[in-house]
């Protein structure tokens, strides 16, 4: 049997789709149709269709989908269906967003240990945790068994950052830092970057105005109008 790749877009389409269907579960809701999903995710119900075609038959026609085996059927394509333990590294201000943030236990995620290099927050509770240092990854690691970490941490320190994390085991992680990771091909990085983001809404916002800026040469002083080269 040949095993289909699912394109990277498409799961995190069905992470949308998670999101939608435990809140319609939490609001009651039991069944959905391919439009309703259209309407409260903003991606087509054509585009829904194809997704879940990648891993069976879903739903009955004029009925719709059983929003609980639908939620139970991506949770465990997405291996959310069981405990999912991570590493935060970064003992500052993002990190204290991230071990405070209430979705992750909806998605069966957890934040299981804090690690940071410096020594004034080594040992203090943090979000709940004692925080621990970053020396001693593979034995939190060894404690902990986390396959996921999160790299919260200034860009000069990611790449040795993430290579401790690597060395202990871990082969995912979420980059918040703005820099570009090393990584072996078996070790899966996923990048946040909030400049990348806004960048793209800056562009966005600015095609309502008038003109967009060109890349063309601009004419430098009089004479016959030619760039300076």
């Amino acid at each position: 049997m040949v095993e289909v790749q699912v394109p990277t877009p498409t799961l995190e389409r069905l992470a949308t789709y998670l999101r939608v269907l435990l809140d319609a579960h939490e609001a009651g809701i039991e069944t959905i149709s391919s439009q309703e999903m259209e309407q409260y995710s903003g991606i087509s119900a054509a585009q829904f269709r194809k997704d879940l075609s990648y891993f069976g038959e879903f739903g009955k026609p004029g009925v719709g989908y059983s929003v609980e085996q639908l939620i139970r059927c991506i949770e465990r394509i997405l291996h959310l269906d069981h405990d999912q333990p991570m590493i935060l590294v970064g003992a500052g201000n993002l990190g204290a967003a991230l071990v405070g943030y209430p979705n992750f236990r909806a998605h069966r995620l957890r934040i299981a240990a804090v690690l940071d290099n410096d020594f004034v927050k080594i040992g203090r509770l943090f979000g709940g945790l004692v925080v621990e240092d970053i020396a001693r990854v593979h034995e939190v690691n060894e404690r902990v068994g986390a396959k996921i970490a999160i790299i919260a941490v200034p860009a000069s320190s990611a790449q040795t950052v993430a290579d401790l994390l690597i060395e202990a085991g871990i082969t995912g992680i979420l980059n918040f830092a703005p820099t570009v990771l090393r990584v072996p091909p078996y070790v899966h990085v996923r990048n946040v970057s909030f400049l990348q983001e806004l960048a793209v809404l800056s562009y966005h916002i600015a095609e309502a105005l008038p003109s967009v800026q060109s890349c063309e040469p601009q004419p430098v002083g009089g004479g016959n109008g030619r760039a300076a080269l």
